[in-house]
């Protein structure tokens, strides 16, 4: 089996561009370096303001903050490290490198590693750009997607969250992967470029893997703008199409083959993690209807990017018409785009871009207790972008004003998006005000309720916390970790007596938690309950021998105890 497709085999010539568009890619590249650097210019703009935003609450973990092997720096233990573990239920060993680099030259300042972000968003804008003219060598449509990819609302999440420094660096590597690819594709398959993008696309998985579905991206761009399916004989052109197919297929199986790979660590760290949901929590059905409807929300804020939060609780429930609905316009949408794939390719590539690289996120695999995140449009809203740079001049373009209507809307476009781009980066300039910006624009976010109270709770303003933690439980008592740091937050405050109380219920949800029997047993103690707490911890310690905080605590127990008693020391 031939890895490469013979010359006869697919077309290797220059792209064939759809009607309309007699530009050619060939030469374009060198004479674009003034609309790359308004580009850079124009997203450094917006985003330099995150450099003075503090760390989010979830940076404050493993994922940088409390990261020993991050805060040294590059360094070999680290290096190894990155690439064996499975931390904060990921492996992506080049994103803890990255880390580690801005570590090494500016310690851990949020400023360096905020900007770190940006600038990286930066230059994947500017990839974008000349990806889609090297494609196309359409300018204004190809500056269009970089621009609202750069701009968009909805990206905000991936550039203002360090944590998510996966994201802009996965895609940045993905990019660059799609742009060395249109390069062996327009230059006579020259194998040194394939296997450079297969080197990109690596990198790219090994900074977030949700990178997987780019093989599929490659076939969508074979079809269009590439135009490596064509044949010049119509009565035979179903057959060809078909074995070309299979050709194109056969030439990426090297890329399939790393998505598989990656995607199955990927898995594997995320229910190490536990952070992967079971069926019994999360029902399949459930997801099959989130999944729904979440496509056409997310579809929604693309063109209505507003109240747009840090996390969107997973519901209860769907209702059947908002799933059945949803299902409606979807397979509307893509039997229209199926329809007009000859006359307008564009769609169809756009739309489907859309649909498949969501669809590792999309929660069929249901990953942490969200229903869905506006940094899961990152890659995936390109395929938007593309649909409109492309479909929208088409009713316009025989008209004489035309050209001035397109570009005055572009315009206002990309202004409206930069405007409103930067007015969500505001909300994230720190994690109280990101996270009550989401209290906001959700109902019934007990989740991010409690993240609040945490975050207050580092702060030491325990009232504020203990009144954030009731408020959640409000809206869901049935959630032990909320009540698990209501009573820790009551323990630090010095009411005991409550504390005891709250780690009673918990127990009685989750009579198997160990870790809050543990935490129990050390409340009792504090309060001098001795026997109460030796109880306790013998319970844990009847199911795991090698629990050292039950032991610790049975031991300060018996001691007072035999101090109370005048047993001696």
């Amino acid at each position: 089996m031939k890895l490469f497709p013979k010359q006869g085999a697919v077309e290797v010539s220059a792209p064939q561009l759809p009607a309309g568009s007699a530009k050619k890619p060939a030469g374009t590249l060198a004479s674009a370096w003034p609309l790359c650097l308004l580009l850079l210019a124009a997203t450094l703009a917006v985003y330099w303001p995150s450099g003075d935003h503090t760390f989010f609450i979830l940076d404050e973990n493993d994922h940088v903050t409390n990261n020993p092997y991050l805060a040294q720096g590059l360094t070999g233990a680290g290096a190894v490290w990155a690439f064996t573990s499975v931390a904060a239920f990921n492996w992506h060993p080049v994103t803890w490198l990255s880390h580690m680099a801005v570590a090494q030259c500016f310690g851990m300042d949020p400023r360096a590693h905020h900007l770190a972000n940006v600038v990286i968003h930066a230059f994947a804008s500017v990839v974008l750009f000349l990806l889609f003219l090297r494609l196309t060598g359409a300018r204004r449509q190809s500056l269009l997607v970089a621009a609202l990819f750069a701009l968009h609302p909805l990206h905000v999440e991936s550039v203002a969250w360090v944590a998510e420094r996966k994201d802009v660096l996965s895609t940045l590597f993905g990019f660059l992967a799609l742009l060395v690819y249109a390069e062996y594709v327009t230059k006579d398959l020259k194998p040194a470029l394939y296997w450079w993008a297969l080197v990109f696309f690596l990198l790219g998985l090994m900074s977030k893997s949700m990178l997987v579905t780019l093989p599929v991206v490659m076939l969508l761009l074979d079809f269009w703008p590439l135009g490596r399916y064509r044949s010049g004989e119509r009565d035979a052109e179903r057959p060809r199409m078909s074995s070309r197919f299979l050709e194109l297929v056969r030439e990426k199986i090297p890329f399939f083959l790393c998505s598989l790979v990656v995607g199955g660590i990927a898995v594997y760290a995320q229910q190490r993690g536990g952070a992967t949901k079971s069926f019994q929590a999360v029902p399949l059905l459930l997801r099959v209807e989130n999944s729904l409807t979440a496509y056409v929300k997310y579809l929604a804020k693309i063109f209505w990017p507003v109240d747009l939060g840090v996390l969107y609780p997973m519901p209860s429930s769907v209702a059947l018409w908002q799933a059945t609905g949803s299902l409606g316009l979807l397979l509307l949408i893509t039997v229209w785009v199926l329809l007009s794939r000859r006359s307008r390719p564009y769609l169809a590539v756009g739309w489907f871009w859309f649909l498949v690289t969501l669809l590792p996120v999309i929660g069929l695999i249901q990953v942490g207790s969200q229903s869905m995140a506006d940094r899961y449009t990152y890659i995936p809203g390109i395929g938007i972008f593309v649909a409109l740079a492309w479909g929208a001049p088409a009713p316009l373009k025989k008209t004489s004003y035309g050209k001035g209507v397109l570009w005055l809307a572009a315009l206002a476009l990309i202004a409206a998006s930069a405007a409103l781009a930067r007015q969500q980066l505001g909300y994230w300039r720190d994690s109280v005000s990101i996270l009550r910006h989401t209290q906001q624009v959700t109902a019934d976010n007990y989740l991010v309720g409690d993240m609040i109270g945490i975050t207050l709770a580092r702060k030491g303003d325990w009232e504020g916390a203990i009144g954030e933690f009731r408020a959640a439980l409000g809206i869901n008592p049935k959630d032990t970790a909320v009540r698990r740091n209501l009573a820790i937050a009551l323990t630090e405050k010095g009411d005991l007596a409550a504390a005891i109380g709250q780690y009673a219920q918990a127990l009685r949800i989750r009579p198997d938690d160990l870790r809050m029997r543990d935490l129990l047993a050390g409340a009792l103690l504090a309060k001098g309950e001795f026997d109460a707490a030796i109880g306790e911890c013998r319970l844990v310690l009847e199911r795991d021998p090698r629990d050292a905080d039950a032991m610790g605590t049975l031991e300060a127990a018996l001691a007072q105890k035999r101090r109370r008693e005048g047993g001696g020391n």
